[in-house]
């Protein structure tokens, strides 16, 4: 009997070929009891149509026989492949995009601090200032009259270090007070060169201390590396925190997952008394966490021992840990890490739409 039914079976072709289901061997299995009969198949379709259409030959050819029929067809699993992430510097584990929707809201002055605060949480950790129309890095580590050299059997510069971190600056490869005038497409390709040009060796954490606003040089960073978290830096005032959430809106459009907020300028400590006064306001911040569903990560007090730091090129972090600020900084850099942890590999922003050059 099971020789008929697989010659009757013979005259079932394939939908839109022109071999039958016997020839291709999509017909698996055949349990005959009595007059049951359960055929399973397999096919290399998803489609509905193609399923039916080979029920019903199926039934049309065994028709003659009289059988209990039971048709049970194994369609193709199309599992969609996810596009691989980019990353053009693949030696470094997780990439921190310090952001903020406007200048003056001291992003360089976190991104030295907060890169110091981590590698003395033993971290190895790198810091790319990627502000290429003001690049203070320099003067905030005291590298201003350093030059990077090329490694010549790399064929790549070698970063500059300070204070436990290497460090690359557009400010590091022209001369001081020189203006950059740039369009978008060079910004993007120096963006780039400077993650994959530069020989920065093994890294758990890249700090990279981005211009302000939410334009190419942004973009061009989310393609190239899948950055494992984003920071905006803010200050208490309402004009601030309007630009602030537009740094966070970016990040959700970039598929950069949001590590927190460092709200800097959050009230003035006074060095003599070390009473504290809400100058530009207070609150603002976690309001804004609260919206966009992350944490502040410190507050940053307005404090003499900062602005010195960073003028002089001694980060405050470094050289007055016992500071208000030094010790918001650690505590950042604390979460950070416990942030990162968490998430594991690098994330993913591969679904981000290329950039037209």
């Amino acid at each position: 009997m099971k020789e008929i039914i697989l010659n009757k079976l013979k005259n079932v072709i394939y939908p839109n070929f022109k071999r039958d289901i016997i020839d291709f061997g999509f017909v698996k299995d055949m349990r005959l009891e009595d007059k049951n009969l359960a055929l399973f198949l397999e096919i290399p379709s998803n489609s509905i149509e193609v399923k039916e259409k080979l029920e019903n030959d199926i039934k049309s050819a065994l028709e003659s026989l009289g059988l209990n029929l039971s048709i049970n067809i194994k369609t193709l699993t199309i599992v969609e492949e996810k596009p691989k992430k980019k990353n053009i510097a693949p030696n470094i584990k997780h990439f921190i995009m310090v952001s903020s929707g406007k200048g003056g809201v001291g992003k360089s002055t976190t991104s030295v601090n907060l890169s110091i605060a981590l590698a003395q949480s033993g971290k190895s950790v790198g810091l790319l200032d990627a502000d290429i129309y003001g690049p203070n890095i320099p003067r905030m580590l005291s590298l201003t009259n350093q030059k990077p050299i090329v490694d010549e059997v790399a064929k790549k510069l070698i970063p500059l270090k300070a204070y436990g971190i290497k460090v690359m600056s557009m400010g590091m490869m022209y001369e001081e007070g020189q203006s950059l005038i740039w369009r978008g497409p060079m910004i993007m390709r120096a963006i780039e060169q400077m993650l994959s040009d530069v020989s920065w060796g093994e890294l758990d954490i890249l700090v990279i201390d981005m211009p302000p606003g939410t334009g190419d040089a942004q973009l061009t960073l989310a393609q190239s590396v899948p950055v494992s978290g984003g920071i905006s830096v803010t200050t208490p005032q309402i004009v601030a925190l309007d630009d602030s959430a537009r740094s966070l809106d970016m990040f959700n459009k970039l598929n950069i997952p949001i590590a927190g907020i460092i709200e800097n300028m959050s009230g003035f400590v006074c060095p003599s008394c070390g009473e504290r006064y809400d100058i530009f306001g207070k609150g603002g911040g976690i309001e804004l966490a609260n919206v966009n569903k992350c944490e502040v990560l410190a507050q940053i007090p307005i404090e003499p021992a900062i602005r010195e730091g960073g003028d002089d090129g001694k980060p405050v972090v470094f050289y007055k840990p016992d500071s208000f600020g030094a010790k918001e900084y650690l505590k950042a850099a604390s979460k950070i890490i416990e942030f990162l942890d968490k998430i594991g590999d690098t994330a993913d922003n591969s679904s981000i739409q290329p950039v037209n050059k």
